[in-house]
């Protein structure tokens, strides 16, 4: 009877076992353990209490992940291990019947990318699709949704996207109302409806009996879901044999996309934003990056502060927010301002620009406290304006928010996050016959003594490799801030 190194048995939707002997197992564990980025900071590490690594193969019960098992043959095979599958992993090669797509009559014409992101998780049933922002995911999630026909739960970040999706749903044709449950806010968690749309927030809690109902599980901005409780959420839908992840964007780190990946399934570039501007799908865009110099006075009283107070001291220097202010008044067209803190800057902001601006032009603030219904109805406002300002916090408004007839993005809270930054600039990317070109405005912070750089200013300089990196344009300007 011929003998194997390694033998891969399917435990359940979630995980897959994989026996050998145990000086291969260790071998497996390290291939799949990684450091987490930003391991010095946790205080579990600083305590002593952990390592700082994440192990995505367990020596002790020899699970992986199911949506690893692409990675770990592909690791088998480079060092000739034999292999023996106790299950069926086959999948076979679908295509979407085009009478069925007629069938659903949808009211324009999918485009060539979005079929084949469908054909591709069809054929695949789990798989963490890549596709920018506006490159139409919603549409290719309902595609799915209405092929699979069973009970599907679709994962958002917040409630606004919760909000969208069902909308995003109705215009597509659909009778929402007899078949999706929408869940956030204290709703019922429950319903007989086939299609759950839900913030992970509002169902993390929830046992595992909860999610054994589902067969489709949808991780919209899937990103998010290297938290904690987006993966507990994950890992207990054990019956969910069809499951898709959507992003348009991953951090950058291993990490994070093998754990997406183990969660969801391999990686499927849709499109990107360059190919979509370019076929012109999306808007023209620009970057304008603001460096804003402070006085020298300033910036020896702030020589050897930590990144804590030198962000404290931005967002509460007048200056600087009267030159956002008088920036933001400044444009003529639909233009949205984003802010990391409510009260200590997003409120002050928003205070100074009602009071400085037309008593006609719409002015509206955005924050966690802003009721759903609230940020949809300002959402289909500003559609229609053309000169509309929305201060808005990036939690609310810096994700998946889609508003056509927006101009101009402003960053008013420096940051180096991949994730955070391209998901706010697909604010202004999505296109509208009021705009010739979108433009984001970025606010660096110039505080350096001598040849010794501020941290903020670092990550300015972060966020400049990720411009270049996705083939935008940039123009810089150096700007002497006036106290």
């Amino acid at each position: 009877m011929e003998s194997h190194d390694v033998t891969i048995t399917k435990i359940d939707e979630v995980h897959i076992r994989v026996d050998c002997e145990r000086g291969l197992a260790q071998e497996i564990s390290d291939h799949f353990t990684f450091l987490v980025p930003g391991h010095t900071f946790i205080p579990a590490y600083r305590k002593r209490l952990w390592d700082g690594k994440i192990r995505l193969y367990n020596t002790m019960n020899r699970m992986l992940y199911h949506g690893l098992l692409k990675h770990l043959c592909k690791f088998l095979y480079l060092r000739e291990y034999t292999v023996k599958f106790e299950s069926d992993f086959e999948v076979k090669k679908c295509e979407l019947p085009t009478d069925f797509l007629a069938s659903l009559k949808i009211p324009y014409n999918p485009r060539d990318y979005q079929l084949s992101a469908v054909n591709h998780a069809l054929s695949n049933n789990r798989t963490l699709l890549l596709s920018p922002t506006a490159s139409g995911k919603s549409l290719i999630i309902y595609i799915l949704v209405r092929w699979w026909r069973t009970k599907t739960l679709i994962l958002v970040p917040t409630t606004s996207l919760v909000s969208q999706m069902y909308t995003d749903f109705q215009q597509y044709g659909w009778d929402v109302a007899n078949n999706c449950h929408t869940v956030f806010a204290g709703r019922d968690k429950g319903s007989e409806l086939p299609v759950i749309i839900s913030t992970w927030q509002s169902l993390y809690k929830m046992p595992q009996q909860y999610f054994e109902q589902y067969e489709l599980v949808i991780g919209d901005e899937a990103h998010g879901f290297k938290s904690k409780s987006l993966t507990s959420i994950m890992t207990k839908c054990v019956n969910a044999k069809y499951r898709i992840g959507a992003t348009g964007t991953l951090d950058g780190t291993q990490t994070h996309k093998l754990v997406l990946e183990g969660l969801f399934g391999s990686v499927f570039r849709v499109t990107t934003t360059k190919k979509l501007i370019d076929q012109k799908h999306l808007s023209p865009f620009t970057i304008n990056a603001l460096i804003l110099r402070h006085p020298d006075s300033i910036c020896h009283a702030l020589q050897g502060i930590d990144y804590q107070g030198e962000l404290e001291y931005l967002i509460g220097s007048e200056a600087r927010n009267k030159f956002i202010v008088n920036l933001t008044l400044g444009m003529k067209t639909n233009t949205l301002l984003l802010f990391r803190f409510v009260e200590k800057h997003g409120r002050i902001l928003y205070d100074m620009i009602k009071e400085q601006s037309d008593e006609h032009r719409k002015t509206y603030f955005v924050f966690g406290g802003t009721n759903t219904d609230t940020r949809e109805q300002i959402r289909a406002i500003v559609e229609t304006e053309r000169d509309a300002i929305i201060v808005a916090s990036v939690a609310c408004f810096g994700v998946g928010i889609n508003i056509r007839n927006l101009h101009n993005v402003v960053f008013s809270s420096p940051t180096k996050s991949r994730v955070r930054n391209l998901q706010a600039i697909g604010r202004a990317l999505r296109k509208d016959d009021s705009k010739d070109v979108a433009t984001l405005y970025d606010i660096a912070d110039d505080l350096k003594q001598g040849s010794k750089s501020n941290y903020t200013l670092g990550h300015f300089k972060e966020r400049l490799k990720i411009y270049r990196e996705e083939n935008f344009p940039v123009a810089q300007y150096h700007i002497q801030l006036k106290v």
